[in-house]
């Protein structure tokens, strides 16, 4: 059974920064693109930002473009999967997860949360004063 596991979210003032960790295995790193989600209370869940299996595409949403940026670390078996979260906003409070899709473009994953090979469990971001 192959595992994404979150990490990196908590409490944060608007204009604060996060970096969330996606720890996937090696497997999973090396075929698969990972993309992060997000679901707010209420909402559905929407893709914020993908990644390809070489790194080399990525994909974000309108309202995360020049906030947040994602990256992939495949050297040294850390195998993980990162983003960066500045300039975080209230309506950036959700429960973000990662996901991993095998055959797939960055854009298409990114469109919609549904057909996702595998998720995580996630982890919770509230941006609060």
């Amino acid at each position: 059974q192959l595992q994404l596991v979150e990490s990196g979210g908590g409490l944060v003032q608007p204009g604060g920064s996060l970096r969330l960790s996606c720890v996937v295995s090696k497997f999973t790193l090396d075929y698969y693109a990972i993309g992060w989600f997000r679901q707010a209370p209420g909402k559905e869940r929407e893709g914020v930002s993908c990644i390809s299996n070489s790194g080399g595409s990525t994909n974000y949403a309108d309202s995360v473009k020049g906030r947040f940026t994602i990256s992939r670390d495949n050297a040294n078996a850390k195998n993980t999967v990162y983003l960066q979260m500045n300039s975080l906003k209230p309506e950036d409070t959700a429960i973000y997860y990662c996901a991993a899709k095998r055959i797939t473009t960055v854009r298409a994953m990114c469109a919609t949360s549904v057909g996702m090979d595998y998720w995580g469990k996630g982890t919770l971001v509230t941006v609060s004063s």
